[in-house]
């Protein structure tokens, strides 16, 4: 069989679904990350699948929430730091993750947080449709209410690493310690809520030292929501780049003996201009928004939820309409592809649009009424381009 087509091969073919550049699941994700340190660490049960880190003692997860591979590497001299750490000259073994699809902030975390791909851990998209209710389920801000377990009964491998005697804490904003999706994707061990970003880098480095095997994560927000608002590359999402650049060098210059810190984050970003070429308005287009029952995910990766009986219409329509704007899928043709990983856990399959549609070009399918906050967004994000599915692995040791 046919191996899945990646984002590290060079050469373009016509687009098709086979064609869509799959994360590399099990040797280079997101997914991967978490599970090869705990591995290191002796945790049970845990594979060490990116085979080139070497285990530590004391291990720290910094996320830079919308810090992509291709924008750091874009912006030397705003991130001298992180730069310095690309530089394999330097002694830096810098190199990009893919973040899964869809390149988003709910099923990133998800992924970092329980080492499994979005198909088994079920936090497919930005808002998915919960089959038991067939309502809109926002799995960022977790509305409307879902009992959290059931909606994803893994194990983090916080609470895995927990149980193996390792030390095991989260370091963020005070605001996450009791929402569900923290509960769902990185609980496990001790939350510790800071406000100041240096305050949050003291105490990570602190919480390494705590046992003589750590596993401690820590994060950044501010870099995602410049960009969302102002757009990459813009003085406000340089200034958090320069920002969250000064918080890694205090972090690695802070770190106990026998640490390894790896910078990371969750997904990349692209600005998209505002005109109609470039933003499709669904609320507008009677031609996508027939047969349709919920528009779910986001403007670069829908999901599509079909009438009953209108999905193969659905899907027709929304190629013939799209082009090669879009890779456009079936729900089953992109479970085969392997986009949401090797495996789709039998309570996930009904998340997933009838018809998946994720952004090729520099476009955007908006909702202007539906969504009229996201629609106005600069910076965006969710599919598989470069720009938006690499992230950094940097890493720093003691």
């Amino acid at each position: 069989m046919a191996q899945p087509k990646t984002v590290w091969d060079d050469h373009p073919e016509p687009l098709t679904v086979a064609s869509a550049p799959v994360p590399a699941y099990g040797s280079g994700s997101l997914a991967d990350l978490l599970p090869t340190l705990a591995a290191g660490l002796g945790v049970p049960d845990m594979s060490a699948t990116i085979t080139e880190l070497t285990p530590a003692d004391r291990n720290c997860v910094f996320l830079i929430d919308g810090l992509g591979w291709e924008q750091l590497r874009a912006h030397p001299d705003d991130a001298p730091f992180m730069t310095s750490l690309l530089a394999t000259s330097r002694g830096g073994t810098g190199r990009p993750l893919t973040a899964g699809y869809p390149a988003t902030t709910a099923t990133s975390l998800a992924s970092v947080g329980t080492g499994l791909p979005p198909g088994a851990h079920g936090l497919p998209g930005y808002t998915v449709r919960n089959p038991d209710t067939g309502e809109l389920m926002n799995q960022l801000r977790w509305q409307p209410w879902t009992a959290p377990g059931p909606w994803q009964p893994y194990p983090t491998v916080f609470q895995l690493a927990h149980a193996a005697g390792v030390h095991a804490a989260q370091v963020s904003s005070p605001t996450f310690e009791n929402t569900p999706l923290t509960k769902v994707a990185l609980s496990g061990g001790t939350f510790l809520g800071r406000l100041s970003g240096e305050d949050r880098m003291d105490l990570a480095a602190k919480q390494l030292a705590a046992g003589d095997r750590s596993l401690v994560y820590t994060y950044f927000a501010e870099v995602d929501g410049a960009g969302h608002r102002f757009g990459v590359d813009s003085d406000a999402w340089r200034g958090q780049l320069m920002y969250a650049d000064r918080l890694v060098q205090r972090l690695a210059e802070q770190l106990p003996p026998g640490s390894a810190l790896y910078v990371t984050a969750d997904h990349g970003m692209i600005d998209v201009p505002f005109d109609e070429q470039h933003r499709i308005d669904f609320d507008e287009d009677w031609e996508l928004s027939a047969g349709v029952a919920l528009l779910g995910g986001e403007g670069r990766a829908r999901h599509v939820y079909a009438v009953p009986g209108a999905a193969n219409d659905v899907l027709t329509c929304w190629r013939e309409v799209l082009g090669e704007q879009f890779w456009v899928a079936s729900r089953d043709e992109a479970i085969a592809a392997g986009w949401f990983g090797p495996r789709i856990d039998e309570r996930v399959y009904g998340r997933i649009g009838d018809v998946v549609a994720a952004a090729r070009d520099d476009v955007l399918l908006i909702a202007s009424q539906r969504e009229p906050k996201e629609s106005a967004m600069v910076g965006n994000h969710g599919s598989m381009t470069p720009a938006e599915q690499l992230v950094p692995l940097l890493e720093v040791r003691s």
